[in-house]
């Protein structure tokens, strides 16, 4: 077998290039779906990536027939970029505040549904940062709580904001504020009309429980519920809700659309009931960002 071509170690503006378009591939999962977010054709990225390939002497991804995988260095490939264009963001913003002028990229994640909370601290955070700072991008990713927090730690988003479960060692926090979840069923399912509930009643109806994570007190909560369906997310429960077919806990302030449409209703609000506080996170000892230092300071003026 012959030796593999040794990538030179060398990385102009060209590599770069191909490094982002080959991240957007693998986030993804392959060449069709990337077609849409990078706004090239397939065959472009198939270049691309052949192009790329031969710059790092590295086979980097399967593609044909049986689909799209990556290769073991494919996947190192990939981690090893994120790191790179971390940084390089990460020295784009350091010079830029060298000029005291807000310019660069804020990467957020942020967990479902909280686009309907009352408090907007995340929304008129933003908007303040924004009108500090018109040339700054945002970019905003809604991913689960764990997946933002990973993504905080190793550099790829600059601030998240999640569900306080459990506070990791790496991780600044800054309480934003509590939310209120309540059991819900629709207009469609047998509970709704019905006046003189019980808690037997309720905990023998087919109930969509979360599974995603949650601290040991909303776990018990949900135990107690006849859970024979699950949700990734509260927009899940929210559909299976909507069927009329189970009942199933949402945050108030998601579900008032459908309570002020008549279409839901909270089942003995005063007993199935609980709150999560929510924080936004940052990575400890991370290097100076002038434009999440102003989006933090927009934040804690309006906690």
């Amino acid at each position: 077998m012959g030796r593999k071509k040794e990538f030179k170690g060398l990385v102009s503006d060209a590599e770069l290039r191909l490094l982002r378009i080959y991240r957007k591939v693998v986030e993804c999962g392959g060449f069709s779906a990337a077609e849409v977010e990078l706004n090239i054709s397939r065959a472009a990225i198939s270049i691309a990536m052949s192009d790329l390939e031969t710059r790092l002497g590295l086979r980097l991804c399967q593609r044909g027939r049986s689909g799209f995988s990556l290769t073991d260095e494919g996947r190192q490939v990939y981690e090893y970029s994120l790191q790179l264009l971390s940084s390089l963001e990460s020295f784009r913003t350091q010079v830029n505040a060298l000029h005291d002028r807000l310019k660069g990229e804020l990467n957020i994640g942020i967990t479902d549904t909280l686009v309907t909370m009352p408090h907007m601290q995340i929304t008129n955070a933003l908007a303040q940062l924004k009108e500090q700072g018109p040339d700054v991008t945002i970019n905003i990713r809604m991913i689960p709580p764990n997946e933002i927090e990973l993504a905080v730690l190793d550099g790829r988003l600059h601030i998240g904001v999640i569900p306080t479960l459990r506070p990791l060692a790496g991780l600044e926090y800054l309480p934003l504020y509590e939310e209120q979840s309540r059991l819900y069923c629709s207009q469609n399912h047998p509970l709704f009309e019905q006046t003189n509930l019980s808690a037997d009643t309720i905990e023998q109806q087919d109930a969509v429980v979360p599974a995603y994570a949650q601290t040991a007190e909303t776990k018990a909560i949900h135990a107690r519920l006849n859970g024979t369906a699950t949700a990734t997310d509260r927009e899940g429960v929210a559909f299976l809700i909507l069927t009329g077919k189970y009942i199933g806990y949402l945050p108030d302030h998601f579900a008032d659309l459908w309570v002020a449409d008549g279409r839901m209703k909270p089942l003995l609000p005063a007993q199935y009931q609980y709150t999560t506080q929510f924080s936004a996170i940052t990575r400890k000892g991370g290097q100076a960002n002038l434009v999440l230092e102003t989006y933090l300071e927009a934040l804690v003026a309006a906690c």
